[in-house]
C-alpha cells in the first residue's frame, strides 16, 4: 500500500470537491486533446511527474485530496482507475471556456466515512503538527511518506478539525458580527447591546471600529471580535487593541470575546496567548441554514 496526495482546485471550479464527493472520485486533469498523453515521450515536465504517479498508483493505495489553506477534503482508497486516454470523462463541464472539459482523469475511490465527516460541506483543517511541508504542498499529485499519512489520518478523525468550507467561500463576519448584535443572549445569558448608542458607534481616533460592543449581566462592557476562520494571534492583538480602546472611551475595563468559526480545537500558540492579560475568551460558532417548500 502507497500513500498520496492529490490537489483539488476548488478555488479554480467553485464544487469541485462536491463533484469528488458526490462521484467518488480524484481527479487530475492534462486533457488529452492538448496533447497530454500517458504514453510515449512528452517535454512537459509538470505532466511526466503526473503521468508517472498516475501509473505508480495501485488498487488499494489510500488518497488524501488536498485543498488549500491547509485543507484536506477527505481519505479514500483506490478502487480503480479511470486516467487514460480514451477514458476522459471531465468532471468539470464542456464549455466555450473549457472546449473539453476538465479535471477528466479519474481515480475512482471508497471514501472513508467512519473516520471523517459524513457532510460533504465539511472538510479538515489540518493543525500545525499534520501540515504539508512545502514539497508536498506544490505538486498535483505526489506520493507521502507513511508518517505524514498518519499524522493527517489522526487529523481527519479529530472533530475539533472539522470546518465548514463554505466560511471560505464568502465571508460570514458582518452576518455574525449582525446576529449578536440583535441577538446578544444566544452567545452568553445575560448579554444586552450595549445602552448608550453614542458609545455603540464609536470610531477610534485611528479610524478603527471593534465589531461588536455589547454589556454583561455584570454591567460590564464586552468588546465581541468576530472572524470566520481560525483564530490568529495577529486577531488577539488587534482585539486587545480595541479593548484598550474602548477603555479608554468608557472609562473601565473591558471583556474581550473573539467569536470564530474554524475548527474546535485552537493552534497551542493561540490557546496560549489568548490567557495572557488582558484575557481572552475564545468561542466558536456554527451556522446551519434550512429551506423549504412554501404552498
Amino acid at each position: 500500500m502507497r500513500f498520496w496526495k492529490i490537489y483539488c482546485m476548488e478555488n479554480h471550479w467553485p464544487s469541485l470537491w462536491r463533484r469528488y464527493f458526490q462521484h467518488q472520485v480524484a481527479a487530475v486533469g492534462f486533457p488529452p486533446q492538448w496533447g497530454y498523453r500517458m504514453e510515449g515521450k512528452s517535454k512537459r515536465a509538470g505532466w511526466s511527474r503526473v503521468r508517472n504517479a498516475l501509473k505508480a498508483i495501485e488498487v488499494g493505495d489510500k488518497i488524501v485530496v488536498q485543498l488549500n489553506k491547509s485543507r484536506v477534503g477527505r481519505i479514500g482508497d483506490v478502487i480503480r482507475k479511470e486516467v487514460g486516454d480514451k477514458e476522459w470523462q471531465p468532471l468539470v463541464p464542456v464549455s466555450r471556456q473549457e472546449p473539453v472539459g476538465e479535471m477528466g482523469r479519474s481515480i475512482i475511490v471508497r471514501w472513508d466515512l467512519v473516520n471523517g465527516p459524513v457532510d460533504q460541506d465539511l472538510v479538515v483543517e489540518l493543525p500545525a503538527s499534520a501540515r504539508l511541508t512545502p514539497g508536498l504542498v506544490r505538486p498535483t499529485i505526489c506520493a507521502l511518506p507513511k508518517h505524514m499519512f498518519k499524522k493527517i489520518s489522526a487529523a481527519v478523525s479529530d472533530r475539533r478539525n472539522w470546518v465548514s468550507i463554505s466560511t471560505h467561500a464568502f465571508s460570514l463576519e458582518k452576518s455574525i458580527s449582525d446576529y449578536l448584535g440583535t441577538y446578544p443572549h444566544r452567545l452568553e445569558d445575560g448579554l444586552q447591546p450595549y445602552p448608550s448608542l453614542k458609545v455603540r458607534e464609536n470610531v477610534f481616533p485611528d479610524g478603527t471600529r471593534s465589531d461588536v460592543l455589547l454589556i454583561d449581566r455584570n454591567d460590564n462592557p464586552v468588546i465581541v471580535e468576530c472572524k470566520q476562520n481560525t483564530p490568529t494571534i495577529a486577531d488577539l492583538k488587534q482585539l486587545r487593541g480595541y479593548l484598550r480602546k474602548a477603555g479608554r472611551v468608557i472609562g473601565k475595563k473591558v471583556r474581550g470575546i473573539l467569536v470564530h468559526g474554524g475548527p474546535a480545537k485552537l493552534p497551542t500558540d493561540v490557546r496560549r496567548a489568548s490567557k495572557h492579560l488582558p484575557r481572552v475568551e475564545i468561542i466558536r460558532y456554527a451556522v446551519a441554514v434550512d429551506f423549504a417548500q412554501t404552498s
